[in-house]
């Protein structure tokens, strides 16, 4: 279960430090949303979820491991970005989405990935990431995206790089602008592929430029995943526990992600940065 954070009193004004008027009700989601994609860390989940069995995530895997985790990441990544592709063509009305079923199943794989450890991650993770997607598309629906566009769908497998919080310098960056920065021109040459051939060839460069940009910070969520799983103690249980923290983490960045590009469409893109460096600092402070 989520807790609501304390949003700083600065949203309460109509007019932001910008000089632009906003809508109570979307500074009080700008906050919110600031909240949760700069502070909404994947090891504090795990600590959450497991307790004190889990100790520390330091020194997460060994590098052979993870070097394996992180193929297993950029594959998870590929199956998405095809099952992402592939539902442009629908006719379907998406259905309603409902974040707890889809916590529940990725729940569910958790506990099999936690009875049988590391060997499950090549079947596990996959599913997992497709299931979590599925939940992603329901948030992005639900904040007015159109599914049926190329560019939504690349913007729900950006979720996955969103979601990793780097401290050490490995990548340039690890504020939400600064990844979407990274990002921006994978992004678009993929977007604009997707229009053009959708799925006819998901072997193409940009799109696998695209995938390995992602998968790479993805992993790093996979490690710390991965490493709580392995701890002998925790089980059938524990793997669920620790799954269910995976799916409410992305689900909470897709969240702020989605109203971040709602509130671009009403205000603009450079406004709501604005406002959101604005508010940064006293997120910080309240976190």
């Amino acid at each position: 279960m989520s807790v609501r954070p304390n949003l700083p009193a600065a949203t309460a004004g109509l007019v932001p430090g910008n000089g632009s008027a906003w809508h109570p009700a979307d500074l009080r989601a700008l906050a919110a949303a600031v909240h949760a994609l700069e502070h909404t860390n994947f090891a504090t989940r795990l600590t959450t979820s497991v307790g004190r069995r889990l100790g520390s995530l330091d020194g997460l895997l060994p590098p052979a491991l993870s070097s394996a985790v992180n193929r297993a990441a950029e594959k998870a990544i590929a199956g998405a970005l095809a099952a992402a592709l592939r539902s442009l063509g629908t006719r379907e009305r998406p259905r309603r989405h409902s974040r707890f079923a889809h916590k529940a199943a990725v729940t569910m794989t958790g506990a099999a990935g936690g009875f049988f450890g590391l060997a499950s991650l090549p079947l596990e993770l996959p599913i997992s990431t497709i299931v979590i997607l599925r939940a992603i598309a329901g948030i992005a629906r639900s904040e007015g995206e159109d599914l049926s566009d190329p560019e939504t769908a690349i913007a729900c497998l950006q979720v996955f790089a969103l979601g990793a919080h780097v401290e050490d310098g490995e990548f340039i960056g690890s504020g939400y602008f600064a990844v979407r920065g990274l990002l921006a021109k994978a992004v678009s040459e993929a977007s604009r592929f997707a229009l053009e051939r959708g799925v006819a060839d998901q072997a193409a460069p940009v799109l696998l430029k695209l995938v390995s940009l992602i998968g790479a910070r993805f992993g790093i969520v996979v490690s710390q995943k991965l490493a709580v799983q392995a701890v002998p103690v925790l089980g059938a249980a524990g793997g669920a526990a620790i799954n269910y923290a995976f799916a409410a983490h992305f689900q909470s960045i897709a969240s702020g992600h989605f109203t971040i590009r709602r509130l671009e469409r009403i205000y603009g893109a450079a406004i709501v940065r604005a406002e959101y460096e604005r508010l940064r600092p006293a997120a910080h402070a309240a976190a």
